[in-house]
């Protein structure tokens, strides 16, 4: 991704290895024309080598809380583009909304998608023609979009339309407020396994990253505690509590990522259940 930008008062040249490179090396000349105002006529001569010191350079962007248009995403990227940032990390569930299409589960999207917020309604949802037009934009200024589905935690929204999946059965509406609630995916339940196969299939399909982020944090477990399916496979697999049980579920959910080649990435607390070593 590196760059050479020469300038003199005869003409700019930028000279790169690969096109990434180049295209680093434009954002630093219109930073360098923006820099003289509105009405900039010239920029001084210079010489710039630049490399970048991190290959991962990037921002997480949460429209599970507050959703935003499409082109507001494009934008985004457009701003990530101009900083030479190169992942956009796309949290797209939790317990506040649903904002992916997944075709298999149209519930998912039409009840978690939109929520009461103090009595004005509130949401949206990226259908997949969007996520592909998305992916396509951000690659075409080289950079990766990696998805987010919040997993095992952060699920209310995905209980508006699909209560089975949770330990109580009860039907759930997206959260006007933030926190950390107890309402996780069962472990207890093999449907439950089946259903976010389904989800980061169809995910894996819109999006070519390697990465496919599984989130992990913040599972209060009162629900898994309570939930004699949840304690019957905490016995019938020898783990010692709730926190190995999360555990289970994470391996579980990394293995059938690696299967379908991609690699699972979460939050720090995936360590607790010692994933495979080539999860981030």
């Amino acid at each position: 991704e590196r760059y050479k930008l020469t300038v003199t008062d005869m003409n700019a040249v930028i000279s790169a290895p690969n096109p990434a490179g180049v295209f680093h090396g434009i954002q630093t000349l219109r930073q360098m024309l923006d820099a003289g105002g509105k009405k900039a006529a010239s920029i001084p001569a210079v010489v710039i080598e630049d490399a970048p010191r991190y290959p991962w350079r990037g921002i997480s962007f949460d429209c599970a809380r507050h959703f935003v248009s499409k082109d507001m995403v494009k934008r985004y990227i457009d701003l990530l583009a101009y900083h030479k940032m190169n992942v956009f990390h796309w949290h797209f569930t939790d317990d506040q909304g649903w904002r992916i299409e997944i075709t298999k589960y149209p519930k998912l999207t039409g009840e978690g998608a939109f929520r009461d917020e103090f009595g004005r309604r509130h949401g949206g949802f990226y259908t997949q023609d969007d996520i592909r037009e998305v992916v396509a934009y951000a690659k075409s200024r080289y950079i990766m979009v990696v998805p987010e589905i919040e997993m095992p935690g952060h699920a209310t929204a995905a209980f508006a339309g699909y209560p089975e999946f949770s330990c109580t059965g009860e039907r759930l509406t997206p959260k006007p407020e933030w926190g950390v609630f107890s309402n996780l995916f069962c472990a207890g339940k093999e449907e439950t396994f089946a259903f976010l196969e389904d989800v980061i299939r169809e995910v894996a399909s819109l999006f070519p990253s390697q990465y496919i982020h599984i989130g992990g944090d913040e599972a209060a477990k009162d629900k898994w505690k309570a939930c004699p399916l949840c304690q019957k496979r905490i016995k019938d697999e020898g783990l010692k509590d709730e926190a190995a049980l999360q555990g289970y579920f994470t391996r579980r959910m990394d293995t059938f990522i690696r299967s379908i080649g991609r690699t699972m990435i979460g939050w720090d607390e995936i360590l607790e259940g010692k994933p495979d070593p080539t999860a981030v």
